[in-house]
């Protein structure tokens, strides 16, 4: 009775035993997950699963498979419809490896944390495997690492171009975005009848096509749809033998993202190519229109137990972090070049209706370990519920690439009404003792309300608000589509003063990027500067990673900006990109050998000293022992070598 009760809800089958408990002798659907198996909305591909199994279909789950055979892709049998394959909810190459290519210590998607709990490219070996163990079964890819590979595409780890992931795991179709709606009609269709191989027309999907219907499309882009040209990208073999052609194709890809107007997509890939319908229409706010359609609430009624499955007796960080949290919406309409959030999730925002969310509260305080604490209130960004254009029709015209870069559109309607009054709802939900808001601030947008950011400091911070400015420099937040140092410091004030009102003591901790395609070492002196007179030490500083698809990533490959077609400066070896990161840990004594480096090469050694205004010390007597060891050590190993 008391697992009854813990567990109200039966887990996905994960062998055959839980199949024969439901009943089952086949399912419709397996679904492949790089991630551990924790049945809670947060976790992209248990949330794919459990949405299918919501609208009738059998699917079961393979989590973390031993993929050193396709023994273990047999488990649950030969699925019905197809096997559905993802890395998990991160890309696992940048899950496993750091900016500086070195391994993590952890795995926060793993039991205990452990690392090699999944295969580099694990999107490409699981779909192999799936392969051999049912040839003749459909594979479709999706997920982040999917989605985010889905054309040629710079990959920082291997420092190459790599094409299409839909080439390299030689599956039948790739499901990009957030995937409820085109798998569910791929599912849907299969159900009725349909073959798989004759559904090609479903938004948000893509798949390979032949040399003669890739030569017919060249040669005549509006065959496709009367009124629909075929957008056809540079080839892969262009775009790896000529930086500019990527950088184009980097700048053509961006232009075809609103759902509202994007047109379809084809690259060619030696004597094939892969075809791109248009995105995916977003998900309908709240509980949606009822006639088919998918609502964000439907996700988050599903049927899902909120904690691992039983047969994990270590923690899973990832899990700890987001148990007692709540997401009220998706989508990102800021366009930052570094972020993949838009080209995945979208630029629409996609909310959830207050009931569906109090309805959330209502399960935590069920949960046993539940204190009255919602740990985060909040989703890609804290301040975006209920944001959209004031028309439909404008936005679907619209091609821009962010809604507040360069400044706010006049379109975009910025009223925190909707959420304030969300917030308050929540905070007095019975059982609820403290609701804070993690998620990252958009302080452009905050500072447009004022009664949003009294309401936030009086009662959602605990001490410590994450914004995040990444840089200082006018040049360098250009290229990464952010708003000027001006608002954050506009936004300061107000934060400072609202807080100091409500009797507390608190701060902004401010988050910033090294390493950034446009920053060169003196931009990041005059971040450090501008730190120094703050009286800011940060201690969460992101070293830029390049991470697939993104616009800064084809600045890092290309040294082009892809939407001006113009040259940018870019930090491209390890050295330097540390040397960066080390300007920005100024305080840190670790860190002061390179950070004086950097000043001297900088041509700013009036920064290295003892007085009020200087970054770092001068050398100490005992640091320039430990210096020239190191040295005589690194010229004895490659004398060796």
């Amino acid at each position: 009775m008391a697992t009854q009760t813990r567990h109200p809800f039966p887990f996905l089958p994960v062998t055959r035993a839980d199949m024969e408990a439901r009943g089952w002798d086949q399912l419709d659907i397996i679904i492949v997950s790089g991630d551990a198996y924790v049945d809670h909305p947060a976790f992209g591909p248990v949330l794919i699963a459990r949405f299918l199994e919501g609208r009738g279909f059998r699917v079961g789950l393979i989590p973390q498979p031993d993929w050193h055979s396709a023994e273990p892709f047999k488990a649950l049998g030969r699925p019905r419809l197809f096997f559905g394959v993802a890395a998990g909810n991160l890309d696992s190459m940048l899950n496993r490896l750091t900016a500086q290519k070195k391994n993590r210590s952890e795995d926060q998607y793993s039991p205990g944390g452990r690392t090699n709990c999944r295969p580099d490219r694990a999107s490409i070996v699981y779909a192999q495997r799936c392969r051999e163990a049912y040839p003749e079964v459909p594979i479709v890819l999706g997920g982040i690492e999917a989605s985010l590979r889905r054309i040629a595409h710079y990959d920082y780890w291997s420092d190459k171009v790599r094409r299409s992931i839909l080439f390299d795991a030689k599956a039948d179709m790739l499901i990009f975005g957030m995937g409820e709606r085109p798998v569910w009609e791929v599912a849907d269709r299969m159900r009725r009848g349909e073959q798989f191989q004759d559904i090609r027309d479903v938004r948000g999907t893509a798949y390979l096509i032949n040399d003669a219907e890739t030569k017919a499309l060249e040669a005549d882009p509006a065959r496709r749809a009367v009124d629909r040209k075929v957008v056809v990208l540079p080839s892969f073999e262009e775009v790896v033998g000529d930086t500019r052609a990527f950088a184009v194709m980097s700048r053509d890809f961006q232009m075809e993202t609103n759902p509202g107007n994007a047109r379809p997509i084809l690259q060619r890939h030696g004597n094939r190519a892969i075809y791109i319908n248009p995105p995916p229409r977003p998900l309908d706010d709240g509980a949606g229109a009822g006639d088919g359609s998918v609502g964000m609430d439907e996700l988050y009624d599903l049927a899902f137990n909120r904690v691992p499955h039983p047969m994990y007796k270590e923690r899973i960080p990832a899990y700890e972090t987001v148990k007692h949290s709540i997401v009220l919406m998706r989508g990102c309409f800021g366009g930052c070049t570094f972020c993949s959030i838009t080209e995945h999730e979208g630029r629409v925002i996609q909310s959830r209706s207050a009931e569906s969310v109090l309805r959330e509260v209502r399960a935590l305080r069920r949960m046993g370990d539940f204190r009255g604490t919602i740990t985060d209130l909040g989703g890609p960004t804290a301040n975006m519920y209920k944001l959209k254009c004031r028309s439909e029709e404008i936005e679907k015209r619209c091609r821009k690439l962010s809604c507040v870069h360069p400044g706010v559109c006049e379109n975009l309607r910025t009223d925190h009404g909707p959420l304030i009054d969300l917030m308050k709802q929540v905070r007095q939900e019975e059982g609820v003792k403290h609701v804070f808001i993690a998620s990252g601030v958009r302080y452009d947008l905050a500072e447009r309300s004022p009664e949003y950011v009294k309401e936030l400091a009086a009662h959602y911070v605990g001490g410590q608000l994450s914004v995040a400015p990444e840089h200082v420099s006018p040049r360098v937040l250009e290229k990464m589509k952010k708003p000027g140092i001006e608002s954050f410091e506009r936004f300061q004030h107000m934060f400072a003063c609202a807080s100091e009102e409500a009797g507390k003591e608190q701060y902004d901790i401010p988050y910033f990027i090294s390493g950034h395609p446009g920053s060169s070492l003196e931009d990041m002196v005059e971040l450090a500067v501008w730190l120094k007179q703050k009286g800011k030490r940060p201690r969460q500083v992101q070293d830029f990673i390049p991470t697939p698809m993104a616009i800064a990533t084809a600045m890092y490959h290309t040294g082009m900006d892809p939407l001006k077609m113009e040259p940018v400066y870019t930090a491209k070896g390890l050295r330097e990109k540390r040397l960066q990161k080390a300007l920005l840990l100024y305080w840190n004594p670790e860190h002061w050998p390179l950070a004086r480096e950097a000043l001297k090469l900088a041509g700013r050694e009036d920064l290295i000293g003892r007085g009020p205004h200087a970054l770092v010390p001068p050398e100490t007597a005992a640091e320039a022992a430990r210096r020239k060891r190191a040295e005589e050590r690194e010229r004895y190993e490659r004398r060796a070598r």
